[in-house]
C-alpha cells in the first residue's frame, strides 16, 4: 500500500470532532518522553512543556497530542516514563477528566495502536505522594487519526502523526524499533545521530514532507501532522500541509493553536528579563490566519 493510500485509509476511518469559531485547541507532538536518562530528549524541555500545558489548561483549550508522545522504541515499558514525568501526566489527566484530551500514536509509540495497551498501561499510575494507584486515563481511546469538522460545513482538518508517509517507520516499524533500541540508542549517548529518523536525516525528512504535501494537493485537504520535527505553516495560496514541530528542540517547544476560528504557530522558550531572572514565554511564529481563508483553495502543481 502506498503512503497516499495509507493516509487515505486513516482519513476515511478517523473519528470526527465538531468544532466552530468558539473552539480552542492546541496541537503538540513528538515529546518523546523518556525514562530520565541521558537519552531522554524530553528531559531538558519538561518545564517548558508543563508551563505551556498549564497555560492551555487554564485557558480551556483541548489538548490533542499528535503522536510520539512517549519514547517506546528506546524504552520497553511506559511505567518508568510516567513515574519520571508524573507532573506532565498528572496535568494531561486533568485535561482528560475535563473531556479535553485526545491522544494519537506515532511510530515511536506505535504499540499504543493495540487496544489492550491503554487499559494495561494508562488506566492508572502509582502516585508516590499518597502511596497508591490513582486514575490516569481510564477507558482512553488512542487514535491513528482524527478529523476536525467545522460545524454546519463540509470543511475538514485531518490530524495524524505523518509516519504513514515514511515506509521505514510505518511498514517496518518493528525493525526500526529494534535498531533504535539496541544499536542507535547506545550510540546516541556518544552523539551519533539515528539515520532511521526523519527528524535527524534531512534527505528522508524532505521525502516524507513531499509525500504529505502531495496528499494535501491531491485531496485538496488540510493536514496537520508531526513526525519530521520541522514546523510548517503555509501561506493561504500554498499546499495545505501544516506541521506542529516538536517538543525536543534544544531551546524551545512548538505548538499549533486553533482559537477564534484562526490558526497560529507558536513556540515556548525560556527568556531573560533585564534583572536577569528567567521566565517562560509564548512567541507567535506564524499567523493568526483565519481557517476559512484556507478552505476552498484550489490545489496547484499536483504532479
Amino acid at each position: 500500500m502506498s503512503s497516499y493510500s495509507r493516509l487515505n485509509k486513516v482519513f476515511n476511518s478517523a473519528e470526527q470532532i465538531l468544532i466552530d469559531d468558539s473552539s480552542k485547541i492546541v496541537l503538540m507532538s513528538d515529546c518523546h518522553r523518556g525514562d530520565g536518562n541521558w537519552g531522554d530528549n524530553f528531559l531538558g524541555n519538561q518545564n517548558l512543556f508543563f508551563a505551556a500545558l498549564d497555560f492551555y489548561y487554564r485557558k480551556d483549550f483541548t489538548y490533542i497530542e499528535l503522536g510520539d508522545g512517549d519514547e517506546l522504541w528506546e524504552n520497553r515499558k511506559i511505567d518508568r516514563i510516567i513515574s519520571i514525568h508524573s507532573d506532565a501526566f498528572w496535568l494531561m489527566s486533568k485535561f482528560y477528566k475535563a473531556g479535553r484530551f485526545y491522544m494519537l500514536y506515532g511510530n515511536h509509540d506505535h504499540v499504543k495502536k493495540y487496544k489492550d495497551f491503554a487499559n494495561d498501561n494508562l488506566k492508572s499510575y502509582y502516585d508516590e505522594s499518597i502511596k497508591r494507584r490513582v486514575p490516569l486515563f481510564p477507558n482512553l481511546t488512542i487514535h491513528e487519526g482524527l478529523v476536525l469538522k467545522y460545524k454546519d460545513t463540509d470543511n475538514l482538518l485531518f490530524l495524524t502523526h505523518g509516519h504513514q508517509a515514511d515506509f521505514l517507520n510505518y511498514n517496518l516499524w518493528r525493525l526500526s524499533r529494534f535498531l533504535v533500541r539496541y544499536l542507535w540508542r547506545p550510540l546516541e549517548l556518544t552523539g551519533v545521530k539515528d539515520p532511521t529518523s526523519a527528524a535527524e536525516n534531512h534527505t528522508r525528512k524532505e521525502k516524507v514532507e513531499k509525500k504529505l504535501v502531495y496528499w494535501t494537493k491531491k485531496q485538496n485537504q488540510m493536514l496537520i501532522a508531526g513526525h519530521t520535527h520541522r514546523p510548517v505553516f503555509p501561506q493561504v495560496n500554498e499546499p495545505l500541509y501544516f506541521n506542529d514541530g516538536c517538543c525536543v528542540h534544544p531551546r524551545c517547544i512548538t505548538a499549533i493553536e486553533i482559537e477564534n476560528g484562526s490558526i497560529v504557530l507558536v513556540k515556548w522558550a525560556v527568556r531573560t528579563r533585564n534583572d536577569r531572572s528567567l521566565y517562560v514565554d509564548r512567541v507567535i511564529l506564524e499567523g493568526p490566519v483565519k481557517l476559512q481563508d484556507y478552505f476552498g483553495i484550489k490545489p496547484k502543481n499536483i504532479l
